[in-house]
């Protein structure tokens, strides 16, 4: 009995001590701190992170975000803009230029932040409830097939096998867009108010004609507009162009002042991990992945994502970017035109380094910030192809010089 005894004592000493090293273990595993850690220095008003899924529309959603971001700083309130109304109007106008230009002209679902204060000026907005373009089953957007059923239409359009364009071919391409986004509303009830897409962008208050594009490339003067060549300017949409510092000192004074940002950029580096939502411009070399989008993203494997990243174990150091190594890499290929996003802040890392706040436009998933991302002041200042901001947060020097 006594032997019995002994052994269960030995155990219970045994199971104490194998214990209080686990939550030793463990305490000393918390306290091991994350590679980046971030203090948010300023972080304004924002909507909730929407989904693009599976869709190349992020010009949509980030410039709507943004738009919806104006309205809770200008006092309006908090709505949910259709994204699916700028897309839907989009692809109407996209088409009449393809086919006006033989087919010479980019038709995809890509985009920039200025289609969408266009076709606003133009249409009106609407809000989600009245339109949100969903009209297969799926609960969030697949565009797909809707996309290659679309070129498939102007292709042949322009090929015509009848010598000459019917009266007719635009009637079948909006009946295509009807099917597959549903029928736009002439009128919609909101907040029990009856409206047209054109009386509700009105009753927001927000002007499109406030909105400036900047940005800064040495192959056109500074400070005068320049159409922007890139393939997604299907619109031939131009921007202001400014000394990389001064455009930077725009992106602050905005920050600062409480304006949200509409941000174009590269986001297709090794060193732009999606999962931990940190974008860097480290020393060392960096790979590529152009035209990144959700839908692509999607395809590959988590091996082969995880491949794509760079070692975020510890802070790195970054490259220092000029004028001339920016331009660089724009003329070379190395910075394209691949994302559009929202930035709404600014943080500091533990280093004391300036990243800026970046609301983006995939859901909240399986992200470390739910649907944000930090990203570096030498990454922005990198790959940055332009961003949309209210003239007034434009400072009064560099807008002078700009003519607004």
């Amino acid at each position: 009995m006594k032997t019995v005894v002994r052994y269960a004592t030995l155990i219970m000493i045994g199971v104490l001590i194998l214990s209080s090293q686990m939550q030793g273990q463990k305490k000393k595993k918390e306290e091991v701190p994350e590679a980046y850690s971030f203090t948010i220095e300023k972080s304004l008003p924002a909507t909730s992170v929407k989904d693009q899924h599976r869709t190349g529309t992020c010009w949509s959603y980030a410039a709507t975000s943004f738009i919806e971001s104006e309205l809770l700083r200008t006092g309006k309130g908090e709505h949910d803009l259709s994204e699916m109304f700028f897309v839907r109007k989009a692809y109407e106008m996209k088409a009449e230029k393809f086919v006006r230009m033989h087919g010479e002209t980019n038709f995809s679902e890509g985009g920039l932040a200025m289609d969408v204060t266009h076709i606003w000026e133009e249409y009106g907005m609407l809000p989600n409830e009245a339109y949100d373009g969903l009209t297969i089953g799926d609960s969030l957007p697949v565009h797909g097939e809707m996309e290659s059923v679309l070129r498939g239409y102007v292709d042949q359009v322009i090929k015509n096998r009848n010598g000459k364009l019917s009266p007719v071919w635009k009637h079948g391409f909006d009946a295509t867009l009807d099917a597959y986004l549903g029928e736009v509303p002439e009128e919609f009830e909101y907040k029990g108010t009856r409206h047209t897409p054109q009386s509700f962008a009105g009753e927001l208050g927000l002007n499109p004609e406030d909105y400036v594009s900047i940005g800064s490339f040495t192959h056109h003067p500074f400070y005068q507009d320049f159409l922007l060549e890139i393939p997604d300017n299907w619109l031939w949409s131009s921007i202001g162009n400014v000394p990389l510092d001064e455009m930077m000192g725009v992106l602050d004074h905005a920050l600062e002042n409480g304006y949200t940002i509409c941000w174009d950029a590269d986001v297709g580096e090794k060193s732009y991990d999606w999962k931990r939502g940190i974008a860097l411009m480290p020393s060392t070399e960096i790979e590529d992945l152009s035209g990144l989008e959700r839908a692509r993203w999607d395809e590959l494997s988590e091996s082969e994502q995880q491949a794509l990243f760079y070692d975020f174990s510890t802070p790195k150091k970054e490259r220092s970017i000029t004028q001339e190594s920016r331009q660089e890499m724009f003329d070379n290929y190395q910075t394209t035109d691949d994302h559009l996003m929202h930035i709404t802040g600014s943080a500091r890392d533990q280093d004391g380094n300036k990243f800026y706040l970046v609301k983006n436009s995939w859901g909240t998933g399986a992200h470390i910030y739910k649907g944000y991302h930090y990203v570096s002041e030498a990454y922005m200042r990198a790959k940055t192809i332009f961003f949309m901001v209210h003239k007034e947060a434009v400072p009064a020097s560099t807008a002078q010089k700009l003519g607004l």
